[in-house]
């Protein structure tokens, strides 16, 4: 009996301990979860963060690595950080192969949940938009373990993810069969700027062209005072889609970099890129700058203003990187305004420290304010180019 009696008080004090802790748990979860978040507070908004870490416990890419990048890019989504999450593979249909490039391939899909906006309380759930939208699904070569190439792609994206005019990545997914990890982008329609400008360039009037250069520039800019450099900007990494005003995107974040990285002290100081948009400086094995950047944006600025491809008459062989590093450059025999002019010839100066900035560039572009420009324009102040 007395067994018996000591039995029911030990099972009666273990249920004590577990209803204090559950308690416990509660409060500080509801603490949590009423915790005052400063930077959301500035901006009268409500944060999403608490949200996003109370549901940590309940989803795992099944990797370590992206577990945490995920977590620790939802602990960042407070104004004007936008959150990435992992997306089920079973979340998409009519997954379609796009475009195979040469660190991967990218596939269109309809993602049937859409992103984040923002949390209902009502419901206890996150209320979405883009439902059943298109997205990118960009899978890097041998991605079936989580690379450090894809690693420093999604980081140094989601750094520029709450950019203007750089496409917004929304998370990581795994295609089961292949085993390959994905990062989910925003798709864009039109495709590559190449593309549409081979579709369209004709019908181009000059204002289009300048907005087009405007929103590339600015978008430069805002990786450039993130301290970082794209490496690999060329018209086939600007995507084409209207979107909230906004025509054109920079992708492909793959070869971004730090802006103090030390290429010379890596193993990877092999130049990369395509040869027309790669400036001379890079093609003799020095460090790369945000220089370098500038003067692919100068190649890009021809290809735009001409319609032509660069060097579009002669084989992009090892003789034509002898003549870029001599000095030789794209040429046409359109006219062109002469502020175009000038900045072209700037940006592709074979000395780095003469090419402008991104942000004089945009400043440049900003045609409201740029009334020389806009004159040129209007009256066909024009002059044959290079």
């Amino acid at each position: 009996m007395d067994f018996f009696i000591q039995s029911v008080k030990t099972g009666i004090r273990l249920f004590i301990i577990l209803i204090k802790k559950l308690i416990k748990s509660l409060r500080t979860s509801n603490e949590e979860l009423n915790e005052e978040c400063e930077i959301c507070d500035l901006f009268d908004v409500k944060c999403k963060v608490k949200y996003f870490k109370r549901n940590f416990k309940n989803w795992t890419s099944g990797n370590r690595v992206i577990d945490k990048f995920i977590q620790d890019a939802q602990l960042l989504s407070h104004v004007g950080h936008e959150p990435l999450e992992w997306i089920p593979y079973d979340r998409f249909y009519d997954v379609k192969y796009v475009a195979k490039g040469g660190f991967g391939i990218v596939y269109r899909a309809n993602w049937i949940d859409g992103y984040v906006d923002e949390w209902d309380d009502e419901n206890q759930k996150w209320k979405r938009k883009g439902q059943n939208k298109f997205v990118a699904l960009k899978s890097l070569n041998n991605s079936k373990n989580v690379t450090s190439e894809f690693m420093n792609e999604a980081i140094l994206h989601h750094k520029v993810n709450n950019v203007f005019f750089i496409i917004r990545l929304y998370g990581v997914t795994k295609d089961p069969e292949t085993e390959n990890i994905m990062m989910v982008l925003d798709y864009a329609e039109d495709g590559s700027l190449k593309n549409y400008l081979n579709k369209n360039h004709h019908n181009l009037k000059w204002e289009t062209k300048i907005d087009y250069l405007h929103n590339i520039a600015f978008g430069l800019e805002l990786i450039h005072e993130k301290g970082l450099i794209h490496r690999d900007l060329h018209i086939g990494n600007i995507l084409h889609m209207n979107r909230e005003g906004r025509n054109t995107y920079i992708t492909d974040m793959g070869l971004c970099k730090p802006a103090d990285y030390d290429y010379n002290a890596s193993a990877e100081n092999s130049v990369y890129g395509v040869l027309p948009y790669i400036a001379p400086e890079i093609l003799r094995h020095q460090n790369y700058t945000k220089a370098a950047d500038i003067y692919s944006f100068g190649i890009i600025m021809y290809e735009i203003i001409s319609g032509l491809s660069p060097y579009h008459d002669v084989d992009h062989d090892d003789d034509l990187a002898r003549k870029i590093c001599l000095g030789r450059r794209p040429s046409f025999n359109i006219k062109v305004p002469q502020m175009i002019v000038d900045l072209i010839k700037r940006c592709l100066d074979a000395n780095p420290l003469n090419r402008p900035s991104a942000k004089e560039i945009h400043g440049i572009f900003e045609i409201s304010d740029n009334q020389e420009l806009q004159m040129q324009i209007e009256k066909n102040q024009l002059t044959v180019c290079l």
